[in-house]
């Protein structure tokens, strides 16, 4: 799929940012059974994934509290009457309930109106820019003016379930230990993104969306499930082949970024930066020996926050947005993937 866009702009990108961080060091201390029994080397998590740390929440924080703080932000940011929001995506992986939708919560924290429509957008790691799309979407068909992504991804559950059942396994084998290693890498974050009809108010802060492509590849679906139906006793377990994630999830975005290149008439040469889903550094190396992409123009922020799932993208571009320097009109590539597999790439003019 291929698409372009006539009228939306991001009007703000803004993280909310957990309050405790937890080093690879002190992750493979609470694996001190296990690293011991295996004799794996220690540093080994750092030095595959590239992770320094990540961060987690306070114990007892809900998906929505989070995303709505970050929520919060981006329409502060935005310059815009919160009554101009006419729709809320929630777009984690994480929610605090099977039903209503989380989002139900969020706009109640808000106070968004009524006439808001509201509903959660489940895609893996490639939630809010598929959020994102429906905003813009919306937006040149006219049902909208305005509307806001967010994402409150919860780390803890999936994380402390990883290490219990990983001290407690003793039939555990370092190839078994392989499948779990992707649930050591993640961590907690929120996003909060504002797209609007272009000329609302000031545009300065209007960063033109201009299109992209998807592509699926849902024969990889089995490669990363976690469990929901509560056969772990530990709590909830994630099983990733993350080797062949890897390929398969970079196939498919070399693939889909040719097809973003096509929709918006740019080559390698056109983005001066570029915002990828935060993995790891074999991900990242891959990527872009994949699509032929200038790694120089990249802006990793895998090492400080690990892998936020949803949240990776969006928190990499608003903090390259306080820290890069990018300038008014300079292209951006946001280069999507999540589990499943599902690539989406967006062009925006910044």
């Amino acid at each position: 799929m291929k698409f372009n866009f006539k009228d939306a702009v991001i009007r703000s990108v803004c993280t909310h940012l957990p309050p405790r961080a937890l080093t690879s060091e002190q992750v493979e201390q609470k694996l001190d059974p296990v690293y011991k029994r295996l004799k794996l080397p220690f540093g080994r998590l750092e030095m595959m994934s590239g992770i320094k740390e990540r961060r987690f929440w306070d114990s007892g924080t809900r998906p929505s509290q989070v995303a709505a703080a970050a929520g919060s932000k981006a329409i502060a940011a935005s310059g815009l009457d919160p009554k101009k929001i006419g729709c809320l995506i929630h777009a984690s992986v994480c929610r605090d309930f099977m039903e209503p939708a989380t989002a139900s919560v969020v706009h109640n924290i808000l106070k968004l109106p009524n006439e808001c429509m509201i509903f959660d957008l489940s895609n893996a790691c490639l939630g809010v820019l598929n959020a994102i799309v429906q905003l813009a979407t919306m937006i040149d068909a006219g049902q909208i003016e305005a509307g806001l992504a967010v994402s409150g991804e919860v780390a803890e559950p999936l994380f402390n379930a990883t290490i219990k059942s990983l001290n407690s396994d003793m039939s555990l084998t370092r190839k078994s230990f392989k499948g779990h290693f992707a649930s050591l890498t993640i961590g907690s974050g929120a996003v909060g993104v504002v797209v609007s009809k272009a000329g609302l108010s000031d545009n300065d802060k209007e960063h033109p969306i201009l299109g992209g492509a998807l592509l699926t590849d849902s024969n990889a679906s089995d490669l990363c499930q976690e469990d929901t139906a509560g056969k772990s006793e530990a709590g909830p377990l994630m099983a990733t082949d993350s080797e062949k994630l890897l390929y398969a999830g970079c196939k498919l975005a070399g693939d889909t970024w040719n097809e973003a290149k096509l929709a918006l008439g740019w080559s390698n040469d056109t983005p001066e930066h570029i915002y990828t889903h935060q993995v790891g550094v074999a991900h990242q190396r891959l990527l872009f020996e994949t699509t032929g992409l200038d790694i120089s123009k990249d802006f990793p922020t895998v090492s400080r926050f690990g892998n936020t799932g949803s949240a990776a993208l969006p928190t990499a571009l608003a903090t390259g947005a306080l820290e890069k320097g990018m300038k008014k009109g300079e292209k951006l590539a946001l280069l999507g993937i999540g589990s499943g597999l599902s690539s989406l790439m967006l062009g925006v003019e910044w």
